[in-house]
């Protein structure tokens, strides 16, 4: 029998859905479309496909032909390096979207795999963005999401070119519980989904440098954690450590 390939992994079959029953529809699309608006988007957007951990939405390579909207789940993006170590580029949550990556080639330049059972939210580019043409709100809003990626993107290289280790975790921790917020969960309680050798990768540090600097934020009751469990104690203290930088 074959190996399924990613597109079998990440294809089951579909669902209907609508963006105008989406609770997380503000943080896709922008507020303020009207009803016909919305019909037009819902007619774009009506396919969303469970993707179950582990699994590729699309691998370095893929042609490039629809963006995705996480509806539920997370997931990561990485690149397989020369001497065969994977380099996580970023984890993505609902409300996000995945697959900008392929714009300027027509290709996928990085892998997305689900790190728990997901759905998204399928969205055909070339008639996404046609219909921005027509819908100028959609346009801004589409520009809006891609310039946040590059300032993202200009935020990792931040962390690895001129952070301390322990700047750059409480960096992560941060940004998580701000992103949380913004989803209303808990900003200072809740599970991290990536290992911590991911979380290295992504920030350039040794998994047992990770490790090590949990362990120190959970003596400095900073943090209080168990297993994938976090519960941020001192949110200020976090801060401080950037804020000693910049002082």
């Amino acid at each position: 029998m074959n190996p399924s390939t990613p597109e079998q992994e990440a294809q089951p079959p579909s669902i209907e859905t609508s963006c105008s029953n989406c609770n997380l529809r503000e943080l896709c699309l922008p507020v303020g479309l009207s009803d016909e608006e919305m019909r037009s988007v819902d007619q774009l957007i009506n396919v969303r496909r469970r993707i179950r951990r582990g699994s590729y939405l699309y691998r370095t390579g893929a042609r490039f032909e629809s963006i995705y909207a996480i509806r539920s789940g997370f997931f990561k993006t990485d690149i397989i390096l020369e001497d065969g170590r994977d380099q996580v580029t970023g984890f993505q949550m609902p409300g996000e979207l995945l697959g900008l990556d392929g714009i300027g080639s027509d290709h996928h330049s990085c892998n997305a795999i689900a790190l728990l059972d997901s759905e998204v939210c399928y969205i055909p580019f070339r008639s996404m963005d046609q219909l921005s043409r027509e819908i100028h709100p959609l346009r801004h809003h589409l520009h809006k999401i891609m310039s946040r990626e590059i300032v993202r993107d200009h935020g990792v290289m931040l962390l690895l070119g001129t952070m301390r280790a322990e700047e750059r975790l409480a960096t992560f921790l941060l940004n998580l519980s701000q992103r949380f917020t913004a989803r209303g969960f808990s900003p200072a309680e809740f599970n991290l989904c990536m290992t911590r050798h991911e979380i290295g990768t992504y920030l350039g540090l040794k998994m047992e440098t990770v490790s090590r600097l949990f362990s120190r934020f959970q003596e400095e009751k900073l943090i209080a954690i168990h297993k994938k469990y976090i519960h941020i104690l001192d949110i200020h203290g976090l801060k401080r450590l950037l804020n000693h930088r910049n002082a």
